[in-house]
């Protein structure tokens, strides 16, 4: 694979952002450092950029990508009823999958119920789709997979897809997929003859659904198969890829009730979950030298930082980084690189945390804002700029700030773009550490 790691010494800041700087004319518009570009569709064309003997791998995931996504689509209009088509499944918020039950739970008629939809609604390919409410009835024949696009309008909006109608059929965004395998495996778990061979058998179309899905270089895109756009990135956000590398990992050693996987299966599996740790090592951003931390999500070629929705930039990811950190500490044996990496994230987060403020609410008028707060918890930003190392925000219209204060009411009050999350790596780390100098 191409070795990337994001290194910037040198580069120019806008390249590095991927935003077209903007000239501040005046005070008013002294907030606005840039605006945010859009992320580059892995593509046959751009293979080229690849040393030529990664090429063939590359392409083959291609082919083998669409030719999922045309299964998939065939195999729901055959299923199409002569009547009326079914209606999409609502769009529901998420949990409806608890994973923190008591264990014969999983075993009773509710629980159960749940499997039954879960099932239903597992893609032609193998995952599933996102914000669902899996305690209602199962998929209805000819019903889609997934709910339309959370984006519906065409307009330049980096959420916008290639088919409004198809989108999400199958993806790790917001725990989807692996929280869907996790309940079915606590489901098994209580039904360890014939009642539980179909939950079983999801569970396994699971596990080849995210060997599929996996990059030849390690990383997951967060929708698969592939749709384009800031989709095919290897996708740090929501611990996508953490999470699809643990879930591998627990088949692989029989963790979790994964136990039933054949041998050969569980062999694979550890071996994808252990081709995981190179592109996080590799997407690690150096920055003059010195390793930091990590965005949101990177290219899939180079390992670069990439851009997501419009209000999402390149940028040094608190959250992410922290996840990623976590999964590192995990390893039981680390090698000398991971624990570098560690060492270096962790000195990254506690060198940028946020003191004496505090990300509140305000009043009904203005909602949550940053203020003077002493004494304050210690939090973090969302989104750190990749060359200055400072907080940064992003906003309608793909603009990009240097003072949460100075962004739109609604963008402000829509995303946690300060959280005290990064405690959690450090206080893991606290414990890892004496064992890793």
């Amino acid at each position: 694979m191409t070795k990337t790691n994001g290194s910037i010494g040198g580069v120019c800041r806008a390249a590095l952002l991927g935003m077209t700087m903007m000239a501040a004319p005046g005070a008013v518009d002294a907030a606005v450092i840039g605006k945010n570009q859009p992320a580059r569709s892995l593509t046959a064309e751009r293979l080229t950029e690849l040393p030529a003997a990664q090429r063939a791998a590359w392409a083959a995931y291609i082919k083998r990508s669409q030719a999922q996504m045309q299964t998939d689509k065939a195999t729901l209009a055959a299923e199409l009823p002569a009547g009326q088509t079914p209606p999409p499944p609502p769009e529901a918020g998420s949990g409806h999958m608890p994973l923190d039950k008591d264990a014969a739970w999983y075993g009773s008629a509710e629980a159960r119920a749940i499997a039954d939809t879960i099932v239903s609604f597992q893609t032609p390919a193998g995952g599933w789709s996102k914000n669902q409410d899996r305690t209602k009835p199962p998929r209805l024949k000819g019903q889609r997979y997934a709910n339309n696009a959370e984006h519906m309008a065409l307009d330049d909006s980096f959420d916008t897809p290639t088919d409004r109608f198809w989108t999400f059929v199958g993806t790790l965004d917001n725990g989807a997929t692996t929280t869907e395998m996790r309940f079915l495996a606590k489901v098994q778990q209580q039904l360890p003859g014939k009642d539980g061979d179909a939950y079983r058998a999801s569970i396994l179309k699971g596990v080849h659904y995210l060997l599929a899905a996996q990059y030849p270089n390690g990383g997951w895109p967060q929708i698969y198969p592939i749709e384009g756009g800031f989709h095919d990135a290897v996708t740090f956000n929501d611990n996508a890829v953490a999470e699809a590398a643990m879930i591998l990992e627990d088949v692989a050693e029989a963790k979790e009730g994964f136990d039933f996987a054949p041998p050969a299966l569980r062999k694979t599996a550890g071996a994808a979950s252990a081709r995981a740790i190179r592109p996080i090592l590799d997407a690690q951003v150096v920055v003059n030298g010195k390793k930091t931390v990590w965005p949101q999500q990177v290219d899939p070629l180079t390992l670069k930082p990439s851009s997501a929705r419009d209000y999402e930039m390149r940028s040094l990811a608190s959250a992410e980084s922290t996840d990623i950190l976590l999964f590192l500490m995990r390893q039981p044996n680390p090698t000398p690189e991971v624990k570098a990496s560690v060492h270096a994230g962790v000195a990254w987060l506690k060198a940028h945390a946020v003191r004496d403020k505090a990300f509140t609410k305000v009043s009904d008028e203005e909602g949550r804002k940053l203020i003077d707060k002493p004494g304050a918890p210690v939090i973090w930003s969302r989104n750190y700029d990749i060359a200055t190392g400072q907080p940064i925000f992003g906003d309608w219209g793909k603009t990009i700030h240097d003072d949460v204060n100075e962004i739109s009411k609604g963008r402000r009050n829509g995303y946690s773009w300060y959280s005290s999350g990064p405690q959690k790596a450090l206080d893991a780390y606290e414990q890892w550490a004496p064992s890793h100098p």
